[in-house]
């Protein structure tokens, strides 16, 4: 009499890198990445692991790490070196360390159908890595709102609703929410000028800014946010729908390409 084994499961939770920020504390350097996103990872059912600034020859073996990749927002910008222009405003805060890895990263994490979800900076840095480029100071741009928070108010404040955004049919976020339209937060004052060719508006804001965009030829889950989804994101149904679909994303990856643990 033969017995049959139950089909392993593979139980490893999917693995999200999280590429931390540079940032001087006194007189040293340090890797930081905040712990919003962080949480968020968790929330999405995945296990974050937060990567220092790394080489790009080390790109590779840290995507055979992963499962997914979360792309953080950040006090600090682009460098605007990386689509030809100088520096708008010096004052401005710049991490030409996280730009060095992250801007390669990108398009080999979409080459290889690992699920990449990007917000804020990562929207802006993902958008210049495919060949886009940003406006240095959005409030300055005629027809566009001035789309930065309050400075000095509560952070409750300058993380609460700013506007609302139009959804565009067809796209991953009307897959993911079912919606055509809902409101966000806005704390950026750089945003998308030029969209990257391969690249697909996924919303807009009220002024034309886009809110949000993917890359329909790539294999994996993608979409790239300007808004923080991640902000109290247990508590928003919007941002809930999202991290789902990306913690979905990364166990389907996972189990695609690793071999099942018992």
């Amino acid at each position: 009499m033969s017995h049959q084994h139950p089909p392993t499961v593979n139980r490893r939770q999917p693995v999200v890198l999280v590429p931390a920020c540079n940032k001087m504390i006194g007189h040293h350097p340090f890797h930081v990445a905040g712990k919003k996103y962080v949480d968020a990872v968790r929330l999405a059912r995945c296990l974050p692991l937060v990567v220092p600034t790394a080489t790009v020859s080390e790109i590779d073996e840290l995507l055979a790490l992963a499962d997914g990749v979360l792309l953080t927002g950040s006090v600090s910008n682009v460098h605007p070196g990386h689509f030809g222009e100088e520096v708008y405003d010096p004052s401005l805060p710049l991490d030409p360390g996280r730009d060095a890895w992250t801007l390669p990263l990108i398009p080999a994490a979409l080459d290889r159908g690992i699920p990449l979800f990007a917000i804020c900076r990562g929207l802006q840095e993902a958008n210049v890595a495919l060949g886009g480029s940003l406006h240095q100071a959005v409030q300055e741009v005629p027809e566009r709102r001035d789309h930065r928070a309050k400075p000095g108010a509560d952070v409750h404040v300058q993380y609460g609703i700013a506007h609302p955004i139009t959804v565009e049919p067809g796209g991953v976020l009307q897959q993911v929410l079912g919606l055509t339209q809902f409101d966000v937060n806005s704390l950026h004052g750089q945003g998308v000028n030029r969209l990257a060719p391969a690249l697909r508006v996924e919303a807009t804001a009220p002024d034309g800014m886009i809110e949000a965009f993917s890359h329909p030829e790539a294999s994996g889950f993608n979409l790239f946010v300007q808004w923080h989804p991640e902000w109290r994101a247990a508590e928003n149904p919007v941002s809930l729908k999202l991290f789902q679909a990306f913690g979905d994303a990364c166990r389907q990856y996972r189990d695609r390409h690793s071999g099942p643990l018992t």
